[in-house]
């Protein structure tokens, strides 16, 4: 407050009061004011430098630990490096000491946890809703939360949130207590869940007031048999009533989850037991069908999926819960209960309802296939019901429709994981084998002239080898271990390049449609690799219009669409999905009329050397190769029927999601970096463990000109520089390794000889991705050569890498 208002204030409190002593006060308390807060300012300023130098996570800590008695969140805050900075109580308890990033997650998840982490580095958070983690106590379900966090957004906070199944018997305790209880007590039900000991977990007022009266004695965990009596006619009463009060109805409704281990006995589960007076609405005659109302009301409000039939097998009434579970949402129950399975399945439901419509009130199950879901095989709980006048029978169906489609998923992706896997690992081994074929066969070629007798035989096996190579590419495509050379670029420009090249690929009978969508975000992906799936799903989507049009007599005439679609996050989170992250995306959609794929293999398609067609006419590697590129390039890619409609025929429909790039608009195209024509020779160090591949290189390079030095391992490698050191009779200019070998690899071996020749240039040879080796190797002035290679290219790839060498060193 300045001088000007310091006057004023004193002016006021002068008008107010007329006396001096105050104003004088009130003067001297402001200055105090003042003078305290000048102190407190000068004493935070140093607290708050040395906070800002030195972190103090106590603070963290404590506000990251969860409350008593609130769910067990664990938390963990990691640095850029990945290092664990702070961590809660839950996750020490579950995790220990570990970084998020070096946990023993599922395998199939882990693709999914790492793209959350660099979504959340990119875009401030990313998630996945279902992570398995293998403990000693088996395996947990968590869902995961990646947040960038601090003052210099610098630090991952990873919360874990356990996925836990319901408890069907707490949550139905809870009802009990609350409106379900009271509905029950004014229809005159007393209703108790009883445990599988006998004793009762959970009761509404109207069962505690019947059972106890004006006792104080607690009715929780009492037996509840003890409660009862029975008469000389069998007939039952409240003990404390002794027989003086109308006799009782006893309704048990058994509650054996169809997935828990109860399902073996379900007599021997936890059970719901409703009592009610026989002279209210459930005696003999007419009167006992006032029964029914209030029954449907109870199980109306309860989570389980319940029915009622009569021993006719007639439904009398279904919950929601129940239609939900039997795939009929939203519809009206069916007259029979057998109209919700399958054909098959319909005589073996009829006669379970007729058994337990019959005789002693029992329960059982059975195992059908529901007409919505044809393929999955549930457990329906079937239980005699007494006491309505007629003999009826209870039905218990759960809605397993979530976690059936979740195991599908998980076993998909550990699936699609496993064999691309297999599939990565023998297409490394045999470009092995490929690129001795290749280089032996360009050496033979040097010998012989065209118009030889072994020159067309030469070439014809040359061209084999190369159509395997090709094979082998489309393996590692498909476990995304190929070599991509990403860009930034818009879709619709790689569709319009090669539009006049798919026009003459499918035909004139077939009509194609392009269409863009605007203002479409840019991609970052390899133009080429892009070229290919496109190309890949129209021969497809050609096939299979042709044979299509063909089956129905027609002239092999169809619809191909290819569109690109602007998607937002707001549609993306609209669409549900589990495994695509919220963000922006660019979607390319490829849509035939070739009558669609069946239910029965639509799961299949992207597993490689999988085809429908005759034999011949295609490897299975089309769609597996699509759906590796995708994946490598950071996306997503789903297939689909659509049926017929307005005339147009079904189809098939692939759309790919492609994350927007958010950096540049655009690149500039790199300059190739001009390097000076090598003049020839140097002395070259050639490790490789495959004896054909390497005699094959080493022929091709001393036929260029070089001194060359071989060795069969790393370990041989390295003793051959380190002699050369020791001997002083020259060093090497180059080193060429495998990366993959026995005893010691190509990695640990170039590491060790730079520590005795820093500068060395070291040329890997591997049929593994060079991003995926660059990515693992930590090695500075490192070069790349995919197997397989011919005898020119290992040449041209040696001369170039020796003439960038010498530029650099000038």
């Amino acid at each position: 407050m300045g001088l000007g208002g310091l006057l004023v204030s004193l002016g006021l409190v002068w008008l107010a009061t007329g006396q001096v002593v105050l104003v004088a006060s009130f003067a001297a308390g402001l200055l105090a004011l003042g003078l305290g807060a000048m102190l407190v300012a000068r004493r935070q300023t140093p607290l708050a430098q040395t906070t800002a130098s030195e972190p103090d996570w106590t603070v963290t800590v404590a506000a990251i630990e969860p409350a008593t008695g609130a769910a067990p969140l664990a938390v963990a805050i990691v640095d850029r490096a990945g290092r664990l900075v702070c961590a809660n109580s839950p996750y020490e308890r579950q995790f220990g000491t570990q970084p998020p990033q070096l946990l023993p997650i599922n395998p199939a998840h882990q693709d999914q946890l790492t793209e959350a982490v660099r979504v959340a580095w990119r875009d401030g958070a990313g998630e996945v809703d279902l992570v398995e983690y293998s403990a000693v106590g088996g395996v947990r379900r968590w869902r995961v939360e990646v947040i960038r966090a601090g003052r210099a957004e610098d630090f991952l906070v990873w919360r874990w949130t356990p996925l836990v199944a319901p408890d069907l018997v707490s949550d139905l305790a809870q009802h009990l207590a609350g409106k379900v209880g009271r509905v029950l007590s004014h229809a005159g039900f007393s209703a108790a869940l009883v445990g599988t000991d006998g004793a009762i977990i959970a009761t509404n007022t109207a069962f505690e007031q019947r059972a106890m009266g004006d006792s104080s004695e607690p009715v929780l965990g009492a037996e509840f048999a003890g409660l009862f009596m029975q008469d000389d006619q069998d007939r039952i009463h409240w003990a404390r009533d002794a027989r003086r009060a109308a006799p009782l109805t006893l309704f048990y409704l058994p509650l054996a989850d169809p997935e828990g281990p109860a399902l073996a006995d379900p007599q021997h589960s936890p059970s719901l037991m409703l009592v009610v007076e026989q002279g209210v609405g459930v005696g003999g005659g007419a009167e006992s069908s006032a029964a029914v109302p209030h029954l449907e009301a109870l199980l109306s409000q309860l989570p389980l999926g319940l029915a009622m039939a009569d021993r006719d097998g007639r439904l009398l009434f279904a919950n929601v819960a129940f239609m939900r579970a039997a795939g009929r949402e939203g519809e009206m129950p069916p007259t029979y209960p057998i109209d919700l399975v399958v054909k098959e399945d319909k005589a073996a439901l009829s006669d379970a309802v007729r058994r337990f419509g019959q005789g002693a009130a029992t329960s059982g199950d059975v195992a059908v296939r529901l007409s919505a879901q044809p393929d999955e095989t549930v457990s329906l709980s079937l239980a005699g019901v007494r006491g309505l006048g007629e003999a009826a029978v209870l039905l218990g169906l759960t809605d397993s429709t979530e976690e059936q489609r979740l195991k599908r998923q998980v076993a998909q992706a550990t699936k699609m994981q496993a064999v691309g896997q297999l599939a990565g690992g023998v297409a490394h081994d045999f470009n092995n084998v490929l690129t001795a074929i290749i280089g032996t066969c360009d050496l033979m070629l040097l010998r012989h002239t065209p118009g030889d007798s072994d020159y067309d035989d030469i070439q014809q096996i040359r061209a084999n080898s190369n159509r395997a190579a090709s094979l082998t590419r489309q393996l590692l495509a498909f476990s995304r271990q190929q070599t991509l050379r990403p860009q930034v670029l818009q879709l619709p420009d790689i569709v319009s390049e090669i539009t006049h090249m798919l026009r003459r690929l499918i035909g004139e009978k077939i009509q194609l449609q392009v269409t863009h969508d605007r203002d479409l975000g840019p991609v970052r992906a390899d133009p080429t690799q892009l070229e290919q799936v496109i190309v890949n799903l129209v021969v497809n989507a050609r096939d299979a219009m042709q044979e299509s049009s063909q089956r129905m007599g027609g002239d092999g005439s169809g619809h191909l669409m290819i569109a690109t679609r602007r998607v937002t996050m707001a549609q993306v989170r609209n669409m549900r999905s589990e495994i695509m992250p919220v963000v922006d995306y660019t979607a390319l959609i490829v849509q035939d009329t070739g009558g669609g794929i069946p239910p029965d293999i639509l799961g299949k398609i992207w597993e490689p050397f999988f085809t429908t067609k005759e034999q011949g006419k295609g490897t299975g590697l089309g769609l597996s190769t699509v759906y590796g590129i995708v994946k490598q390039s950071g996306g997503f890619i789903f297939a689909d029927t659509i049926p017929a409609h307005d005339g147009v025929p079904a189809g098939t429909r692939f759309t790919i999601y492609l994350p927007v790039h958010h950096g540049p608009a655009a690149e500039a195209p790199r300059v190739k970096e001009e390097v000076a024509a090598w003049a020839g020779g140097g002395d070259i160090l050639l490790v490789e463990d495959e004896d054909a591949v390497r005699v094959v290189a080493e022929r091709a390079l001393t036929r260029a000109g070089y001194n060359v030095t071989t060795a069969s391992d790393g370990e041989e490698g390295y003793d051959e520089v380190k002699a050369r050191l020791e001997s002083g009779t020259g060093m090497f200019d180059l080193l060429v390794s495998d990366v993959v070998m026995p005893v010691m690899d190509g990695p640990a071996m170039a590491k060790a000889v730079r520590k005795l020749l820093p500068d060395l240039p070291v040329l890997f040879m591997s049929g593994y991705a060079e991003e995926q080796l660059r990515r693992e190797i930590d090695i500075v002035n490192m070069h790349f050569i995919p197997k397989p290679f011919s005898v020119s290219q290992i040449a041209g790839k040696v001369a170039e890498v020796l003439a960038r060498d010498a530029a650099r060193r000038a």
